[in-house]
């Protein structure tokens, strides 16, 4: 497990921040901790990865936004409270939406819809991004400092049963999501 953290974590980390990224970037914080990852190249790859899935999802929007929003009745149905709060204050709104759990997928759609320029939106995504990574990063990393403190000198027992428990938690995440979009 801790070669498959070397090898590949780095490469999670960019796909997790890309995708959604919370849990994956509090569990490379962890593995920073452990000294499997470097904590600063964790939070240099999950900037790049955060603000390139942010920028690609919202020209993704300009292009096919209404059919988007239209498909999904959920983000249909938060798509004018987030279009009225970024109407009104775009910037802070775009830092502020990557801290909104459960929006960092639907935010950066739904603000393609209003027309912010792409350049504005970029540079207060990429201010987000480094107020966000470090934050969620350095929870993972605080976590597993306080962890290696409680459970003693038994290091990489915690990081396969975390890993493992982390697994099966975002697998009966995903199998639950699915099975509520397929009713």
């Amino acid at each position: 497990m801790q070669d498959f953290i070397v090898q590949f974590g780095y490469f999670a980390v960019f796909v997790g921040t890309f995708l959604e990224g919370e849990t994956v970037l509090a569990l490379a914080g962890l593995a920073a901790a452990y000294g499997y990852l470097s904590f600063p190249g964790v939070i240099a790859v999950a900037v790049v990865g955060a603000f390139l899935g942010d920028q690609t999802a919202f020209f993704i929007d300009r292009r096919f936004g209404v059919r988007i929003i239209a498909r999904y009745p959920t983000i249909a149905a938060k798509a004018p409270r987030v279009q009225a709060l970024v109407r009104r204050w775009d910037g802070v709104s775009v830092i502020l939406l990557r801290f909104c759990y459960g929006l960092r997928i639907a935010g950066p759609i739904v603000i393609g819809s209003c027309r912010i320029s792409p350049w504005r939106l970029a540079f207060f995504n990429f201010i987000g991004t480094l107020i966000w990574a470090p934050l969620v990063a350095g929870l993972g990393y605080v976590a597993g400092e306080a962890l290696e403190m409680w459970l003693g000198r038994l290091k990489h027992v915690q990081v396969a049963v975390l890993m493992a428990v982390a697994l099966v938690a975002l697998i009966g995440g995903v199998t639950v999501m699915l099975r509520r979009r397929s009713r």
